[in-house]
């Protein structure tokens, strides 16, 4: 069974607060008599399940395209990290995983909050991840963490400091999942960023299936 991680990209998405909503633009439509349908589309690049670039939050650092295709495709682990939903916004911290951390052998982890659960409305109580767990995971040779929140960082958080522990690590960060009926465990990841020079991010579609026995 596939299971596919992104939501659907229509009016109804909703992007963090004062950024640039999804919006088509048909220049040209069979429907009306055209000899083909052509499209624009205008959106922020941080849509819906998204890869950042590194430049989104280092100054100085490279943009999405540069980091290597081999971090979006491979075995990973969803792992349920559950958070509460309070103003401001939790943490979520190793002593949260339901996997503890010397199960994790794969270089891929996805977490599960459960803190975002409707991408069609935008609550601002979703959670951030702890820097220290950022470390924690680092440790352990996680090279890419994916959260079904709009941040690894809480909404008000303006220092940013799970994305700089991300950066420090070399950790690539994949937001906006939709992981709501996805069973914690063992799969196969694809999420490739398009080739997209010195943007700060890329959307994605993300989808998971059962990891090959002996991957």
């Amino acid at each position: 069974m596939t299971h596919d991680l992104s939501p659907t990209i229509d009016a109804r998405l909703k992007v963090w607060p004062g950024d640039t909503p999804p919006c088509r633009e048909v220049l040209c439509d069979i429907a009306r008599g055209d000899n083909i349908t052509l499209s624009t589309i205008r959106a922020t690049v941080h849509l819906g399940s998204h890869v950042d670039g590194p430049n989104h939050y280092g100054a100085g650092a490279p943009g999405v395209d540069a980091w290597p295709l081999e971090r979006f495709w491979g075995p990973c682990l969803v792992v349920d990290a559950p958070a509460p939903r309070t103003p401001g916004g939790a943490r979520v911290r190793e002593a949260d995983l339901r996997t503890p951390l010397p199960a994790l052998r794969h270089p891929r982890v996805l977490l599960r909050t459960g803190t975002f659960p409707d991408p069609t409305v935008f609550n601002e109580d979703f959670a951030g991840l702890d820097p220290a767990l950022v470390g924690a995971l680092a440790a352990r040779g996680v090279q890419l963490l994916g959260v079904d929140t709009p941040s690894v960082d809480t909404f008000d958080s303006k220092d940013l400091p799970a994305h700089g522990a991300c950066l420090r690590h070399n950790i690539a960060i994949l937001e906006g999942l939709v992981l709501r009926d996805v069973p914690p465990g063992e799969y196969e990841l694809c999420a490739l960023p398009l080739k997209l020079a010195g943007f700060d991010a890329s959307p994605v579609r993300a989808a998971l299936r059962p990891l090959a026995r002996g991957a």
